[in-house]
Order: C-alpha cells, then sequence, then structure tokens
C-alpha cells in the first residue's frame, strides 16, 4: 500500500499524546492530514485541523483517500470497520496486540469494500519527498532521502537501519512500506514487493526480512521473476534453535521460516542477500551504479 502525496489523509485517534505528535510531524512533511477523529471532542480542532465524531462523518463532509489509526488494540476494530464503511481506500494499522479474530474480520469485510490495510502492528510507509503515514522518521534526512530505490520490510527499526545504510552509500528511498510484524497482515511482502515493482519511480528493491513465517520465501517466487534488481537482508541467522524472537511473526514452521530456507529461496530467485546492512552500498552500486550527487 503506497500513499502518494496528491492523496489525503484521515488521523484516528488524533488528539493523544502519539497522534498529536506524529500528526505534527507529518503536517511538517507536506502529508494531507485533513482530519482527525475522536467522538468525544467532535466539532473542535486540533493541530490546525477539524475533528470529527467518526471516519465515516469525516468522508461525508470532505474527500478522505486514507487513515491512520493510533487506537488502543481493544478500539482497534471499531476504528478500522468505521474506516471502511466510510469508503476509505487505504487504511493504515499501526496498532499491535490487536486480539487475532478482531484482526481476521477487519482483514474480511476490507477485502469485501475493497480497502487496502497495511498493518497491523506495522511503523508506516513513506513516500520520499511527498508525504509520510505512521510513526517513521522520514523527516530525518541522514536516514530518508529522496532516491529511486523501494524498501519493504517486516520490522520498522530494521528497515530504518537499511535506510540509513541507503543514504550513507549515496542512494535514496522512492518509497518505504512496512508491512507489520505480526502473522497476520493485510499487505503481505510479496505484494508490497509487486506494488515497488510496478512503481516508475523505483529501478531497485530491498527486502528487510526476519526468521519465523514464511513472508521472505513467499516474496521470493515473485522476485524470480522481476527485472529490477533485488536486494535483501534478513536478520535473525545467528539466533540458537528455539529461541523466541520479538515480532509475533518470528514463528519458525518445520524447515520453513528459517534463516537457511529463507537466504536458499532468495539466492535460487536471483536475490543477493547481504551478511551485514553495512554491505547495502556495495551491493547497489555492483547493481544500479554509482550513487548521482
Amino acid at each position: 500500500m503506497i500513499v502518494r502525496g496528491h492523496e489525503t489523509l484521515l488521523v484516528q485517534g488524533i488528539t493523544g499524546k502519539q497522534g498529536t505528535f506524529w500528526t505534527e510531524r507529518m503536517l511538517e512533511y507536506g502529508t494531507k492530514v485533513i482530519g482527525g477523529v475522536n467522538p468525544q471532542k467532535a466539532g473542535t480542532t486540533h493541530c490546525g485541523v477539524p475533528v470529527f465524531a467518526s471516519a465515516q462523518a469525516a468522508a461525508k463532509a470532505t474527500r478522505v483517500d486514507a487513515a491512520v489509526m493510533f487506537v488502543p488494540p481493544l478500539g482497534a476494530k471499531e476504528a478500522a470497520l468505521d474506516a471502511i464503511a466510510a469508503g476509505i481506500g487505504k487504511l493504515c494499522v499501526l496498532t499491535e496486540h490487536i486480539p487475532a479474530q478482531d484482526v481476521m474480520e477487519i482483514l474480511a469485510v476490507a477485502k469485501a469494500a475493497g480497502t487496502r490495510i497495511l498493518g497491523p502492528n506495522t511503523a508506516g510507509q513513506v513516500t520520499t519527498g511527498e508525504c509520510f503515514v505512521g510513526i517513521i522518521p522520514a523527516f530525518n534526512d541522514n536516514i530518508f532521502r529522496k532516491g529511486r530505490v523501494g524498501v519493504v520490510s517486516r520490522s520498522g527499526s530494521l528497515g530504518t537501519l537499511i535506510c540509513l545504510n541507503l543514504v550513507q552509500a549515496g542512494y535514496g528511498e522512492s518509497v518505504f512500506i512496512g508491512i507489520g510484524g505480526d502473522p497476520v497482515l493485510g499487505t503481505t511482502m510479496q505484494e508490497a514487493l509487486m506494488e515497488v515493482d510496478a512503481d516508475l519511480n523505483s529501478d531497485a528493491a530491498i527486502l528487510v526480512g526476519e526468521i519465523g513465517g514464511t513472508a521472505e520465501e513467499d516474496a521470493a517466487e515473485y522476485a524470480s521473476g522481476m527485472t529490477k534488481p533485488v536486494i535483501a537482508f534478513v536478520a535473525g541467522g545467528s539466533a540458537p534453535p528455539g529461541k523466541k524472537m520479538g515480532h509475533a511473526g518470528a514463528i519458525v514452521l518445520g524447515d520453513r521460516g528459517t534463516y537457511r530456507s529463507k537466504r536458499r529461496a532468495l539466492e535460487a530467485a536471483g536475490v543477493v542477500v547481504l551478511d551485514m546492512p553495512s554491505e547495502l552500498g556495495a551491493a547497489l552500486q555492483d547493481k544500479l551504479g554509482p550513487p548521482t550527487p
């Protein structure tokens, strides 16, 4: 799911501490935040934009292309279903620890309505130089610089580290898509990779994965048919067997989900797999040539 600079954004939970802080940052970056949602503060303004009682009320008053949720886990389903019922086409679910049955219902209703979901448990998405949605430091020039490389990451922190290495090597990002670390997601790594492949502003793709789940193996199947170069870094290669990892999606299933199986699948698809993030610059130079000033 990629939100473009011309698209409008609604912030659900705008008046909370995190909602306020990140709404201010998104506005400063140029994101077209047109309002927020808090039923108790409907009719007021916050961060310079109107507050509505619901996403449906906001959609009746103005055009809403996308929404982002700063909502606690037990309120996430209600907020998501409100956004979907409002006809909002793109929804970024930042919330983690949403009950699994609620996530399944959200995704089923969204699929039927044609709403794209990013997350849950995502850091968000950046369209560099245009807008960002979520809790990503897009405003930090040391991490995000306008460029031609699309980044897809399960982890917000690991994705940020890769972006730092990318910029330090003289390159820049076209888009960053944080798919989230939960086992059930609205946008898979393969689907995000497909979006980068179709993006006319992206000349290459970087996958940032980790052990557990089958996201990287599934993405490798699509990567094998791409003409754009794909580079990957998979975290967890030194994790001891049976070690519990931080993300809910970091579950190893037999031979699938291990570091070895992911690396094997990616390399068989022609993907360059890095041993360390610091190797990214050399890999990009090999695939794209020297960075342009």
